[in-house]
């Protein structure tokens, strides 16, 4: 399930365990880009059938696609989604902070990351 939450950052999406989703600007696709070391700090959101949609999140931008090792990741507007391995429940730590190459930002409901 994915969900919104108010955040410093407006409102923006979260898990049904409110966890925080992030967005990685390297990724101008929906292919998934990060992998090994990357994937162990930045966890994928996974799915293992369609993704549901809760508050103010807009089902139509709701999407999946396949990892290299099989599994279904969920996406959002076309962007691929991943937790923050090092937060808790409604923590958001790691808006526009720079790992692995890239930016990583929180996602609003428009489907854009979040100012």
């Amino acid at each position: 399930m994915i969900t919104t939450a108010p955040s410093d950052f407006g409102q923006m999406l979260f898990d049904a365990k409110n966890q925080a989703i992030y967005i990685w600007e390297i990724e101008e696709s929906s292919t998934p880009e990060c992998y090994d070391d990357c994937a162990e700090a930045w966890p994928p959101v996974l799915t293992d059938g369609a993704p549901a949609a809760s508050g103010e999140v807009d089902s139509a931008l709701l999407g999946t696609t396949e990892r290299r090792d099989g599994t279904t990741q969920v996406t959002y507007n076309g962007h691929p989604l991943y937790f923050y391995a090092h937060e808790g429940p409604g923590e958001v730590k790691c808006h526009n902070v720079s790992t692995h190459g890239g930016l990583w930002w929180v996602i609003d409901p428009d489907g854009v990351r979040a100012p």
